[in-house]
């Protein structure tokens, strides 16, 4: 070990690093969610995507990508599958060609109307796993570490 970077540093990142505790407890919801959402063949990215687009009004690409915290090409990257099965379809948005507008299909309710009681039964049990069962200030914080920043 070097004297200008000490074992007390390693030992304080990985108590206070809130960037840690939150991409480690991220992983493992999700891994969580992934496993209840298998039988009906979404993972927890793929079932938040398609909840996103369960509104009455088409979204634009990039509304769905600020809402889910993902950068574009990411976004179509994750959408590519899901309109393969499917599930979503996409098309160029007739008052601007740049954007394109996505929407469930009737497929992608089906696997939705399959998906959200695994998701409730899940949800419960993750709340249930929270030491303050009132998981709402929890939410409005990790809202503002998400939108605030």
């Amino acid at each position: 070990m070097r004297e200008d970077l000490p074992l007390t540093v390693t030992h304080e990142v990985r108590d206070r690093c809130l960037c840690l505790h939150l991409q480690r407890a991220a992983r493992a919801i999700g891994r969580r969610f992934d496993e209840a959402l298998r039988p009906v063949g979404l993972t927890h990215g793929q079932y938040s995507l398609l909840v996103s687009l369960n509104r009455p009004e088409p979204p634009k690409i990039g509304d769905v990508a600020y809402l889910l915290a993902m950068d574009r090409t990411t976004l179509t990257a994750n959408l590519k599958p899901l309109e393969r099965r499917g599930l979503l379809k996409m098309w160029k948005d007739p008052q601007d060609k740049r954007n394109r507008r996505l929407a469930l299909t009737d497929a992608g309710r089906d696997v939705l109307v399959q998906a959200v009681p695994i998701w409730r039964d899940t949800h419960d049990e993750v709340d249930r796993l929270l030491s303050d069962k009132d998981s709402a200030p929890l939410k409005t914080d990790l809202m503002a570490l998400s939108f605030g920043a």
